[in-house]
């Protein structure tokens, strides 16, 4: 496993591991309307910069998010939730809160509901974000 500090969050990752099970993982499959926007916005690589540059270090497509969730409609856009499964393990789970920026928040956690990765290797994290996206449709 490799070390890192990600936002905050010191982790031990194993690299192989989550790229192997993100290479057979579908895209988030929920049908609706909000899960469907999401997925045209990660698609099209309209996430923020600092999500999409931990991604594709992990090798994970934006589309495979193992949780979605549109939250609520705020002034500049929607507020989403939206997870991605990570083999390995945070560190300073005790000590670090979500960790706020100009373009949402992250946090490291255990979500022990499986919702889109059903049989991921242990251990595990989730690197969890609430992000505004901008909303285009009508």
């Amino acid at each position: 496993m490799r070390k890192r500090n990600l936002w905050d969050y010191e982790v031990e990752i194993d690299e192989e591991v989550t790229a192997v099970w993100y290479q057979a993982k579908d895209e988030w499959d929920c049908d609706c309307d909000d899960c469907q926007y999401f997925l045209e916005l990660a698609k099209g690589r309209e996430l923020p910069e600092p999500i999409l540059a931990v991604l594709d270090e992990l090798n994970i497509a934006p589309e495979k998010a193992t949780y979605v969730c549109e939250m609520m409609p705020k002034e500049q856009g929607h507020l989403y939730q939206f997870s991605y499964r990570i083999a390995g393990r945070f560190l300073n789970e005790d000590t670090v809160e979500s960790v706020g920026f100009h373009w949402g928040e992250v946090r490291c956690c255990h979500e022990p509901y499986p919702y889109g990765a059903p049989g991921f290797p242990t251990p595990h994290f989730d690197l969890e974000f609430w992000v505004t996206l901008p909303w285009i449709l009508e």
